[in-house]
């Protein structure tokens, strides 16, 4: 939660915040993640707007998961950009004479006593920054599709070639001519 009585509900007027917040639990996704409790630096922009508070800001944290082709460790680091507009929660905004929150309108972000709750832009913006597929480097090979050895260890990693036994007696037939 982030206070923003001190900025005023004066439009224009503005105030830039840094903090350092514990990152919360399953900040990412399967692959790559945030790991719970781990320092997020928060580098904010908050301006009062008439309908509300405007934040727009940066979120920076180191990520930590496994690499989807060699299940090896990733560290890396992430910065995600958000902006969203907090309306103050007594706001009479009518839509042909009805409340928005009576309308269930849950795509608003609302100030609660003029606070802030960033989690939810935070989420939405560490999650949508992170690379679907992480990998260790641009290169990797992966593993073994047949023994499961990490192919980076080993580039010159081969099989003899297994002969589909439906192509068995095909390939006996093809060694009697030989």
């Amino acid at each position: 939660m982030l206070d923003t009585r001190e900025l005023g509900r004066r439009p224009g007027s503005q105030r830039e915040v840094t903090r350092t917040v514990p990152a919360p639990a399953d900040l990412g996704i399967e692959v790559l993640r945030v790991p719970e409790g781990a320092p997020v630096e928060l580098d904010l922009r908050l301006e009062a707007v008439m309908e509300g508070v405007l934040v727009t800001g940066t979120a920076t944290a180191a990520l930590e998961g496994e690499c989807v082709r060699c299940l090896e460790p990733v560290s890396d680091e992430i910065e995600a950009r958000f902006q969203e507009l907090y309306v103050y929660d007594d706001q009479g905004h009518t839509h042909h004479g009805r409340d928005k929150a009576e309308e269930g309108d849950d795509e608003t972000s609302r100030l609660e006593d003029d606070l802030l709750d960033l989690e939810p832009l935070l989420r939405d913006a560490v999650v949508l920054a992170l690379p679907f597929q992480p990998l260790c480097r641009d290169d990797c090979p992966g593993l073994c599709p047949e023994c499961g050895a990490r192919l980076a260890d080993d580039p010159d990693h081969t099989h003899d070639a297994a002969v589909d036994p439906r192509w068995a007696r095909l390939a006996e037939l093809k060694q009697g001519d030989e």
